[in-house]
C-alpha cells in the first residue's frame, strides 16, 4: 500500500504493535470496527469508524472493577459476528459476601449494520448463590480522521461539543474545519445506575442459574433504543447480506479435505466482507483497518483473481473507476485526463486537502490494469453491452497511456510524483525504499517499472481484442503498440548475465539491476518469450526467492533485502499468486501446485486468513511463518490469491464469446485428490465440473451442463 501510511504506522504505532497483532475487525459497507480480543477499544489504532471518521475511540468494559478473565474470542467464519467469552475475577463484597472468580460467564457478541455497531453483553450466573455484578463501560468519541489515527499531524482541528448524557444514551458532536458537523450516539437498553459523559455504571442482580442481557448500540446519531428485537432483526439482515455476497458466482470445494475447505470458505468470506455494494455495483475494498475504501489497483487485481468465479466484481470495479476517471490536470491529485483513480477517501483531512487522497490518481499502473481487466472481463462474459458503455473511458485511458504515461517519450510508461504530498513510488511496491539500483541507490525519475510495462502490453492487446468485437478500426494500431511494448521490454529490461529482468529503468534509461518479484507480474501478462520465461521461473523457484511460505518480494543478497520490511524481502500472497499464474501460462503447472501448497501451509498458521503480507524468513521445520506486525487483516487481494492460484493449477480458461471452458493439463495441489467446481456460468450456459486425481493424472469430469456451453480438454 501507500508508503506514507506504512512509514507512519510503523513509527507512530510501534508501542502498540503487540496489540495490533491481536486486533479483531468487522466491516459492513463504509463502517468498520477494530477492537482487541476482549472487544475493547482503547483510543490507539482501534475504534468504530464510519466513512474515514472515528465515531467511538474508547470503549472498555469492566466487571467487578476489573477486566474479566478471557476464555476465548474470535470472528465467525462468515465474518458477521465477533464474540468474546470471559468470566469474572473475584467480585468485591456486596452485603458482606463476595462471589469467587469463575462463576459468571460473560459473552460479548457484536456485529456492524446500517452504519452502527450492535452489541449484546450476556451475563449468566453459574454459581450456587445470587450475585450482584457491577459492570462499567468507559467510552469516548474523538472524531479523528483516519489519517490522524495513522499518525499524520494536524495544525488545526474542529470544535468538539461536550458529550450530553440523557438517561440511557450519550450523544457526541463535532464541528469540523470543513464546515460539516458529525455526530455519534452510544445507547444502552438498561438505564445505568450512573451515567456521565465518559462512563456508564450498572449493577446487575443475577440470581443463581439466571441470565441477564444488556444491549448496546453505537453509530451515526441519533440513536434508537436498543433492545432484543432490534438486535435480532439487524443480526439477521447482516447475516443474509453477507450470505448473498458469499454466494455470488461459482463455488469451488474439496470434499475430502476439511482444512482446505476452511481456507476456501474463509477466503471467500473475506472477499465478501470487504466487498461493498455501491450504486455502480460490488466493489472489493482493499483491507481493514487502514484501507477500507476503494483502491484502484487493489480492486482491479482482486476482481481479476475472482473473475473466473464471479465476474460481477470486475463489472462493479470497472464501472466505478470509469465514473471517477480524471478529466483534468492536478499536481496535488497527480491526475491527468484519462487516468484511473488510485484511491478515494471521505474524511475531513481529505476534504480539506490536508492529504491528497480524497480523489488521488498517483498510481502509475492502475490505468493500464483498468484496460487489461476490461479485456479479460469481455472474454470471460461476452458482455459487449458493458464494454460499449465503457468504450469512451477505455479510449481516454489509452489516450493517457500514450500522451501522459509515456513521460520520457520512449514508449514506456513511467512515473514521477507531481507534488511532494504524493507518493514517491507509484507501483504496487509503493514504499519509499522499494525501487533501487543494485548498490542500493534510489533512482532519479521518471522511473519505468518492469511490471507496469507488462500491464501496458496487456492493455494494448486487450484494446485490440475488444476493438475487433466492437468494430473499431484502430485494432491494428493497438496490436502494433502491444508488439512495440514487448520488443522494448525484451531489449531494455533483460539482463543477460543475470538471466532475469531489471526491476526498473531510471530517468536516464539505466537499468535498476535489483532482482525482485516484479518479474512474476510480467509473466502474468504473457509478455516474455518462452525461453526467458523459463529462465525467470527457474530463478524465482530457487532459494533466493522461495521462503518455503511463498515467494519473497526481493531476492536474498540484494542491497536492501530485509525479510521484515514492507516490500524488500517480505512475502505478499497476491504477489506469489500472480507469479504462479504467470508461470502457468508458460506450462509450469507443477510450479503452481508447489507454490499453492506453500501459501496454504502459511494460511494454516494464520487461522486460514492470509494477511496482507508476512515476513520472508526461511521456513524451518516445526516453526510457523513470522507475522508482519501491522499487516491488514483481512485484505482483499490476499484473500483472492487462493482462487487465482487454483485457476492456474487447474488450467481453467473461459471464453464466453466462444461459449467454451478449456481445461489445460490440470494439476491438483498436494494432498487434494478432488475438487468440485459448481455453478460456473458461461454466457447463457452453466456447468458443474469435478477434478479428480487418478494415479499420477488429474482428470476433469463434467457433472452437469445447462445451455450452450462446451468443455474442452487440452494436452
Amino acid at each position: 500500500m501507500d508508503d506514507a501510511y506504512n512509514v507512519q504506522v510503523t513509527a507512530g504505532e510501534s508501542q502498540d504493535v503487540d496489540g495490533l497483532e491481536q486486533m479483531m475487525a468487522l466491516k459492513e459497507a463504509d463502517t468498520f470496527v477494530v477492537a482487541d480480543i476482549w472487544g475493547d477499544m482503547k483510543g490507539g489504532a482501534d475504534g468504530l469508524f464510519d466513512r474515514d471518521t472515528r465515531l467511538l475511540s474508547r470503549f472498555v468494559m469492566t466487571a467487578g472493577l476489573a477486566r474479566p478473565s478471557r476464555l476465548s474470542s474470535g470472528i465467525s467464519q462468515d465474518n458477521v459476528f465477533f464474540t468474546a467469552h470471559s468470566t469474572n475475577r473475584p467480585l468485591p463484597p456486596m452485603g458482606g459476601r463476595s462471589a469467587p472468580a469463575g462463576v459468571i460467564h460473560i459473552e460479548r457478541r457484536r456485529f456492524v449494520r446500517d452504519r452502527r455497531m450492535f452489541e449484546r453483553v450476556r451475563m449468566v450466573n453459574h454459581g450456587v448463590e445470587d450475585v450482584l455484578l457491577p459492570v462499567a463501560f468507559d467510552f469516548a468519541a474523538d472524531f479523528a480522521d483516519i489519517f490522524e489515527v495513522r499518525g499524520s499531524p494536524r495544525g488545526k482541528r474542529g470544535t468538539q461539543e461536550p458529550p450530553t448524557a440523557d438517561g440511557r444514551r450519550v450523544t457526541f458532536e463535532y464541528h469540523g474545519v470543513d464546515g460539516k458537523s458529525r455526530s455519534s450516539c452510544l445507547a444502552f437498553s438498561e438505564p445505568p445506575a450512573r451515567l456521565t459523559a465518559s462512563r456508564a455504571e450498572f449493577m446487575f442482580s443475577l440470581p443463581k442459574g439466571r441470565t441477564c442481557d444488556l444491549y448496546i448500540e453505537c453509530g451515526v446519531g441519533p440513536c434508537e433504543a436498543p433492545d432484543e428485537a432490534r438486535f435480532r432483526l439487524y443480526a439477521v439482515q447482516a447475516r443474509v447480506a453477507m450470505r448473498t455476497r458469499r454466494r455470488r458466482g461459482a463455488s469451488i470445494r474439496g470434499p475430502r479435505n476439511p482444512r482446505f475447505n476452511d481456507w476456501l470458505d474463509q477466503s471467500r468470506a473475506d472477499v465478501a466482507l470487504l466487498t461493498t455494494d455501491l450504486p455502480t455495483g460490488p466493489y472489493p475494498y482493499a483491507g481493514v483497518p487502514w484501507f477500507s475504501t476503494p483502491f484502484g489497483r487493489d480492486g482491479i487485481i482482486t476482481a481479476w483473481q475472482m473473475l473466473w468465479l464471479d465476474p460481477s466484481l470486475a463489472k462493479g470495479v470497472l464501472t466505478y473507476l470509469a465514473a471517477r476517471q480524471a478529466t483534468e490536470f492536478s499536481a496535488f491529485q497527480d491526475s491527468a485526463p484519462g487516468k484511473i483513480m488510485h484511491e478515494t477517501r471521505a474524511g475531513e483531512m481529505s476534504a480539506l486537502g490536508e492529504v491528497p487522497f480524497g480523489l488521488y490518481y498517483g498510481g502509475v499502473d492502475t490505468t493500464c490494469l483498468f484496460v487489461a481487466l476490461a479485456g479479460a472481463y469481455l472474454k470471460r462474459t461476452g458482455d459487449l453491452t458493458t464494454i460499449r458503455a465503457l468504450w469512451p473511458n477505455l479510449l481516454a485511458a489509452v489516450g493517457w497511456m500514450k500522451d501522459h504515461g509515456d513521460i520520457n517519450g520512449d514508449g514506456l510508461i513511467s512515473y514521477q510524483r507531481a507534488a511532494e504530498t504524493g507518493l514517491s513510488n507509484q507501483g504496487w511496491k509503493d514504499s519509499e525504499d522499494s525501487i533501487f539500483h543494485r548498490d542500493g541507490r534510489f533512482p532519479k525519475g521518471p522511473v519505468a517499472l518492469l511490471e507496469v510495462q507488462g500491464y501496458a502490453f496487456a492493455a494494448w492487446e486487450a484494446m485490440a481484442d475488444m476493438a475487433r468485437l466492437i468494430g473499431d478500426e484502430r485494432q491494428a494500431e493497438w496490436a502494433a503498440r502491444a508488439g512495440d511494448t514487448r520488443a522494448l521490454v525484451e531489449e531494455r529490461f533483460w539482463m543477460e548475465d543475470e538471466q532475469f529482468y531489471a526491476i526498473a529503468l531510471d530517468g536516464d534509461g539505466k537499468q535498476c539491476r535489483s532482482i525482485g518479484s516484479n518479474a512474476g507480474h510480467l509473466l502474468f501478462t504473457g509478455l516474455p518469450s518462452r525461453e526467458r520465461a523459463r529462465a525467470v521461473t527457474k530463478r524465482m523457484l530457487g532459494a533466493e526467492f522461495r521462503s518455503g511460505w511463498g515467494l519473497r518480494t526481493l531476492a536474498t543478497g540484494q542491497a536492501r533485502f530485509n525479510p521484515m520490511s514492507y516490500h524488500n524481502g517480505s512475502v505478499w500472497p497476491h504477489d506469489t499468486a500472480m507469479a504462479a499464474a504467470g508461470m502457468a501460462q508458460y506450462g509450469e503447472r507443477r510450479a503452481v501446485a508447489l507454490l499453492l501448497g506453500e501459501i496454504y501451509a502459511a494460511a494454516t498458521h494464520f487461522e486460514m486468513r492470509l494477511p496482507e503480507l508476512f515476513c520472508g524468513f526461511e521456513r524451518n521445520p516445526g516453526e510457523p511463518p513470522i507475522a508482519y506486525p501491522v499487516a491488514c487483516l483481512p485484505q482483499a487481494w490476499a484473500a483472492g490469491s487462493v482462487f487465482l492460484m487454483l485457476q492456474a493449477a487447474l488450467g481453467v480458461r473461459i471464453d464466453a464469446i466462444e461459449r467454451v471452458v478449456e481445461i489445460d493439463r490440470p494439476l491438483l495441489p498436494s494432498g487434494i485428490d478432488r475438487l468440485n467446481l459448481n455453478r460456473l456460468r458461461v454466457g447463457e450456459g452453466e456447468v458443474d465440473l469435478t477434478f479428480q486425481q487418478i494415479g499420477a493424472d488429474t482428470v476433469v469430469m463434467p457433472r452437469r451442463r445447462d445451455g450452450p456451453v462446451s468443455v474442452r480438454t487440452l494436452g
